[in-house]
Parts: structure tokens; sequence; C-alpha cells
């Protein structure tokens, strides 16, 4: 009677996963978190100069917002997601969200700078935890056939943040002032925990004799080679994102930076959907369709790139591949780390993500001052073309040419 009693309770918190359907409104409560955790995360960025005013400080000291909001998601995503791997998943993932509202409010009603920045730390460990969990959730949340889908949607709240929310914040916090702005990100985040606890099931955490250390899972085959890919692949996109602005100047498209940054915007989320349409069955190929593209797009801007018609084109197949790469790497990492690692090994993830976010503005400014931004195109071909030969090479483990 008891096991019959448990395996009800399990049911009664588990979804109905089918070959044919996927829960989008669980999913897509997923692909929301992620998307005010980019938002949070970026906003400071096209508001530096109203912040500024706001706490009265400088704006390279009101962009440390950005930065201080990175090193919270860095330090603490690997020893979190170690430490809370035995809770339960929907409340921690609760707790994780209420960090967003709890500092994203304590952001908008603050007035004195150091406590700006804790508020701004804690919101990115929020990130850090909330990160580590979104693609175990969603592949939790499936069978095994649309386990790659699944983080394809669970993954959309990234392009769209970056394509339409940070802008739309940005023109907000001219209107209504910045403070506002963070005021309505905690709204939104009030109206996730409701949709959170309407659509996402949850899920026991994981029982102590499956708990792998992080460095066995890190050192599982496979993980290692999608981490380098990773590391590079993003390493190379965020030099050119970062300094997209004075890399536009010598073709004369300062005044179009809107437009270009559009045009990334759109193709990224036709990427993005074209991953998830193909990605359970071609997994390996697509990561190497885009390595190629990225590749060949960087040497095209690196012999061509004083054209404007040469860097509209680059910057579509630029957003084309970087769009679904997320979903890829992602999806490949826990392919390879395996059930019972793949919270561990999202949130090392997490980690060399933020490394490369700021390793790219680190290396782009650098590269800016020295060698100037016609060094940019040629940066990011050695760099994807390394992602490129690591990612052909890892064919047994981390990007296996078996089909699933």
């Amino acid at each position: 009677m008891m096991s019959n009693t448990s395996s009800l309770s399990e049911r009664s918190v588990s979804p109905v996963t089918s070959s044919e359907r996927l829960p989008w409104l669980g999913l897509l409560a997923l692909a929301m978190t992620g998307f005010i955790s980019i938002i949070t995360e970026t906003l400071p960025a096209g508001l530096l100069p109203q912040i500024s005013k706001g706490l009265d400080v400088s704006e390279a000291l009101a962009g440390q917002l950005v930065t201080l909001y990175a090193l919270g998601s860095l330090v603490a995503a690997i020893p979190l997601a170690a430490a809370t791997r035995g809770w339960r998943r929907r409340p921690l993932l609760l707790l994780a969200i209420c960090g967003f509202l709890v500092f994203n409010s304590v952001t908008a009603i603050s007035s004195n700078y150091i406590l700006t920045l804790v508020a701004r730390f804690f919101a990115g460990v929020s990130a850090g935890v909330s990160w580590g969990m979104i693609a175990g959730y969603a592949r939790r949340m499936v069978s095994d056939e649309l386990k790659g889908r699944s983080m394809a949607v669970a993954m959309v709240g990234t392009p769209l943040a970056l394509t339409f929310g940070v802008p739309a914040g940005t023109f907000l916090g001219t209107l209504v002032g910045w403070r506002s702005v963070f005021g309505i990100m905690s709204l939104l985040t009030l109206v996730l925990i409701a949709w959170v606890l309407w659509k996402v099931p949850d899920y026991p955490g994981q029982a102590a004799h499956k708990r792998i250390p992080v460095l066995k899972v890190f050192t599982t085959p496979g993980v290692r080679p999608v981490l380098f890919v990773i590391l590079a692949w993003m390493l190379a996109h965020n030099i050119l994102y970062t300094y997209i602005a004075p890399y536009l100047a010598p073709a004369g498209l300062t005044q179009r930076i809107d437009l270009v940054l559009l045009i990334f915007g759109i193709t990224a989320l036709a990427g993005i959907w074209i991953i998830g349409v193909l990605i359970d069955g071609w997994l390996r190929f697509l990561v190497l369709i885009s390595l190629i593209g990225f590749t060949l797009t960087s040497l095209t801007l690196g012999i061509a790139g004083s054209h404007s018609l040469v860097i509209y084109l680059g910057v579509a197949v630029w957003g084309l591949t970087y769009g679904g790469a997320a979903t890829l790497v992602q999806t490949a990492l826990a392919e390879a780390a395996g059930e019972d690692g793949v919270d561990v090994a999202q949130s090392i993830n997490v980690t060399v993500w933020n490394l490369a976010i700021a390793g790219g503005g680190l290396a782009g400014g650098i590269l800016l001052e020295t060698l100037g931004v016609t060094s940019f195109p040629w940066a990011l071909f050695i760099l994807s073309l390394l992602a490129l030969i690591v990612a052909w090479r890892a064919k047994e483990h981390g990007f296996p040419s078996i089909r699933r």
C-alpha cells in the first residue's frame, strides 16, 4: 500500500509527457525566468546616465551594477548548485525568482550606491541558481524525443530579452525613470511566481547516492570539449557584441546601430526556431554548421568589413548562427554529463558563460585600444575556428555523430 501511495504521489507532481506534445505553458514560464534574468542583468547598460545621476556617482561606477551582477552569478553558480541538489526543484526555482523580486525592488528604491551594489550582487546569485536549473528542469518535463525542443523553448527568453526587452526597458527608462523600470521588473516577477505555481511541476531533488562530485562531472568524457566550445564561441560573440558601436563607425553606420541590432535579433529568433525544430535529430550537424557559418562570416568581415552591405549580411548570418547556440551547447552538455550530472554541469556552464562575457569585454577593450576595430573579425575568426576544431574532434563524446 505504501508503494502504491508513493507512486500516486509521484504522478501527481509529474507532467504528462508525450512524444507528440510539449508542455508549452510550463516551458514558457522557464523562458520568462531567463527573460527576467537577462533584462535584470543588462538594463543598467542602457540607463547609465540616469542611474549615475540618481545615485550621484560617475557613469563608470554606475556601470559596476552590471559587473556585480555578473560576479554574483560567477561565484555562486557552482557551489549553490552542488549544495542544493537534494532540494525539491520548484521551491528552489521559486526561491531564485523571489530573489529577483526582492533585489530588483531594493535597486528600485535604494539611494545608497553600496546598498545597490549589494542588491545587484545577490540578484546575480539568483540568476546563477536559476540558470543552473532551467536546462535540467526543461529536460525533465518531457520525454526523451522532445528534450532538445523543450530546451529550445525554455531558452527563447534570452534572444527575446536582448532583441526586444532591453531596448524597451531603455526606452521606458527615459520616459518614466530607471527606478520605475526596476519596479516594473518586480511586478513581472510577481506574475512569474504565480505562473510557476500554476504550470511548472515539482520534482524531488537528487538522491544522495546519485550526487556526482563537481570534479567528476567536469572530467566526464565530453564535458570539457563542450565547455571549451562554449568559452571560445561566446568569447568571440561578446567581443563583437560589446563593442558593436565602435566597430560600425568606420563603415559610417554609427547612426544605424539600432537597425544592425534589430537585424541581429530577428535572425537570432529565426535561428532558435530552426534549431528547435531540428535539434533532436541533428545536434552535431547543427553545431558544426553554426560554427562554420560564424567562422566564414568572421573571415568575410575581416576581408571586406568596411562595406555596409557586407556588415548587414554578416550580422544577419551572425544572428542566425548565434540564436540557437545556447540551446545547442547546453543540450550537448546535458547529454555529456548525463541526467545525474546535468544540474552541476549547467552550473559550470553558467560560470564559463559569465567568464566569456567578462572576457569579451576585457579582450575587446584591449584590442580596441591597441590594434583597432579592424582586429575584431580576425580575433573572432581564430576563436571560432578553435571552437570548430574542438567540436569536430569531439565526435565520440561531447558532440557525437550518433543521432538520438
